[in-house]
């Protein structure tokens, strides 16, 4: 999750991925590293309009809800622009938040105060350090995904029992795949497409191919924007490692907790075969 863990964009041959040699289909290849998410500038730019379409109301008042309940210190895990953070903080939360992106972080950075910078730091999953406890460490939207290794995600999961208060909990989600798309992916996807500015519009195409040996999905965006005239254009390339229920399973089993729960959507509802989360909650 560090800055010299990232997931890092190359221009390759077509249709070949040099990282482990499996076609692709378009120009690019990832170089896996361990976490990677650390969201270049142009995309950190665009990140709230895109997402407050795409995604708030799904996990929102989940989230909130619990963050709410909590008498103390709640850490948010890859806190990003503040989708969950600053909503918290309004609401009276003893919130603190981390990420591994300097761009990310520096748009939130911008929304608060200046008594308020203390609660935001450049950490990552598996070695954040706090010298005080929490009730609550939340790793909203798929953080989780960015830990490709088997060795960092029980290293993160044990972080975080480290550094929760007796009591207290985890809560991290990851999606369900749907096997159908992730082997087919997609193609050139528009997911998005408004105004940033008046008259000013910007759209994101995503595309993906899986990595079935490896357990991972790799992503491009693309992002195309009018700006200056003219149209500006940028992407950028990830891989997101995805899980099946036991694999959670053994994973908690292994670490310091003794006590979660796997919910299958962000109303708190058991696993079904139309669930479409994995809602991992884990009690210290």
């Amino acid at each position: 999750m560090s800055n010299e863990q990232d997931g890092r964009v190359f221009p390759a041959p077509v249709g070949r991925d040099l990282a482990n040699g499996r076609h692709l289909g378009y120009q690019y290849r990832v170089e896996i590293k361990r976490m990677s998410a650390n969201y270049p500038e142009v995309f950190a730019r665009f990140y709230d309009l895109i997402y407050s379409r795409v995604r708030d109301g799904v996990d929102t008042e989940f989230y909130l809800s619990r963050i709410e309940k909590m008498t103390g210190k709640t850490l948010e895990i890859g806190a990003g622009t503040g989708r969950f953070f600053l909503s918290a903080l309004n609401r009276g939360a003893d919130i603190y938040g981390i990420d591994i992106s300097s761009a990310m972080l520096g748009v939130l950075r911008s929304k608060l105060s200046p008594a308020e910078h203390h609660r935001i730091s450049l950490q990552d999953f598996t070695t954040f350090r706090f010298d005080f406890g929490f009730d609550l460490i939340i790793a909203p939207f798929r953080v989780f995904m960015h830990l490709l290794k088997k060795d960092e995600q029980l290293l993160a999961v044990d972080n975080a029992w480290n550094h929760l208060n007796p009591g207290g909990t985890l809560i991290f989600d990851v999606f369900i795949p749907d096997l159908k798309q992730l082997i087919t992916g997609l193609d050139a996807l528009t997911d998005f497409e408004g105004e940033y500015e008046p008259g000013k519009k910007v759209r994101r195409i995503t595309s993906t191919k899986p990595d079935l040996l490896n357990q991972l999905i790799h992503v491009m965006f693309r992002l195309e924007w009018d700006e200056s005239g003219g149209r500006k254009s940028a992407e950028w390339g990830l891989p997101l490692r995805y899980f099946f229920r036991f694999e959670l399973e053994h994973l908690v089993e292994r670490s310091k907790f003794t006590k979660y729960d796997i919910f299958g959507d962000f109303e708190g509802n058991p696993l079904r075969q139309d669930s479409k989360e994995f809602i991992v909650c884990c009690n210290k």
